[in-house]
């Protein structure tokens, strides 16, 4: 029944003198009166905006996966705390796309279908080169916290991220390792290791690190890719890298690999200097790997050391939330959910999500601030940091 239906109707009720006692007509009217608040705009709630997530949640990479879904959720909650968007609550499906291609197609499409305007997600490389196809077809925004495969730089499409791409991040771990050889006569000879399964990434990561260390007079004397799984051996594996005689390894892969292989190099060689790439920096790298992987450097694309207002309350509400800490995948999740949230809260009537986060282009970041380029890329700073008595420390 329309307004108008229901408006004459009231007017007739209360007016009628045969229509039953006061009370009755009163209570009669009063409901009528509900039904025409429903159909008024304003009177009902308004639907909820929904986003996704997807990220590996289980699986041998799960602590990046579970560290984003974590942050992505909190930073929903606290938003929808604040009264979400323009008075809209924002609803936040979650999957976990196992670290497989199928699965993670399945996954994306499951939540275009329910109507997602933005996923945060993926969070490793391989994952982005199935989902970002899809996306760019579907026109649905993807916000990577961590995925940084060159194969998805300066392209205009839906994939923007709020971590530097691998050439960036590579190049200063590899500049930082030709300083420290500064005292020595010649840059150490590296013997390199890499993971198969996330080929967009390692070989992305593993490349830029080699031109920017070759050309400072550094050597690769060799690389060996691996595919990371339950049958690894990761005893023949550290065979193989000692046996080139190189004077330091370099390992491009997730924390569970690398703490592994730390351990089995560590039984053949207590001191030889290890490098890692920033995948491998999560807590779990700690916690499996112990005292093997005291003395490994990566670089990261925040600082733990941070003492920035806003890190500092996420941390603190992320730490009360989930009880652990965030690492580099909670805290990256953290800015991608906010920056996505951001560009809601300011499009403008027919803009794209996409159109709203390059109009606005500069957010707040947890330590600074997140500017994007007409492609969705953004240059954060790089943080050397150390495994020093069971602590991730900035050194540089």
């Amino acid at each position: 029944m329309g307004v108008r239906r229901y408006s004459r109707r009231l007017l007739r009720i209360a007016g009628s003198s045969q229509d039953g006692s006061l009370l009755r007509r009163f209570c009669v009217a009063l409901s009528l009166l509900a039904g025409v608040c429903l159909l008024l705009p304003g009177c009902t709630p308004r639907e909820p905006i929904t986003i996704g997530f997807i990220g590996g949640t289980s699986g041998r990479v799960a602590d990046l996966g579970i560290a984003g879904r974590d942050a992505t959720q909190l930073a929903v909650e606290q938003r929808n705390q604040a009264g979400g968007i323009a008075g809209r609550a924002v609803k936040l499906l979650i999957r976990d796309d196992e670290q497989n291609p199928v699965v993670a197609e399945r996954a994306l499409r499951e939540l275009i279908d329910q109507g997602v305007v933005a996923v945060v997600g993926p969070m490793t490389s391989a994952m982005a080169m199935t989902m970002v196809p899809i996306a760019n077809q579907a026109r649905v925004l993807l916000i990577s916290p961590t995925v940084s495969t060159e194969a998805l730089t300066g392209k205009d499409d839906y994939f923007f991220r709020v971590g530097s791409s691998n050439l960036a991040n590579a190049t200063q771990v590899a500049q930082y390792h030709l300083r420290q050889a500064a005292g020595r006569q010649t840059p150490r000879r590296l013997v390199a290791v890499y993971d198969l399964n996330n080929r967009p990434y390692a070989e992305s990561w593993l490349d830029g690190f080699r031109a920017t260390y070759v050309r400072g007079g550094g050597e690769i004397v060799k690389s060996i890719g691996f595919e990371s799984g339950s049958t690894t051996s990761f005893r023949q594996l550290a065979q193989a890298l000692l046996a080139t005689a190189a004077d330091g390894v370099l390992i491009v892969a997730n924390s569970v690999d690398t703490a592994l292989l730390c351990q089995q190099i560590r039984k053949s060689d207590r001191d030889i200097p290890i490098i890692a790439a920033e995948w491998a920096a999560s807590e779990r790298l700690l916690e499996l790997g112990g005292k093997a992987v005291d003395g490994v450097v990566v670089g990261q694309n925040f600082d733990r050391g941070s003492t920035a207002p806003r890190y500092q309350a996420f941390r603190l509400a992320y730490l009360a939330r989930f009880q652990r800490e965030p690492g580099f995948g909670g805290v990256l999740a953290y800015d991608a959910t906010n920056v996505l949230l951001d560009a809601l809260a300011g499009q403008q009537r027919g803009q794209s999500v996409k159109e709203a986060v390059l109009a606005i282009g500069t957010f707040a970041g947890t330590q600074a601030p997140i500017v994007f380029d007409a492609y969705g890329d953004v240059q954060r700073n790089v943080f050397i940091t150390v495994v020093r008595d069971g602590r991730l420390l900035v050194v540089e």
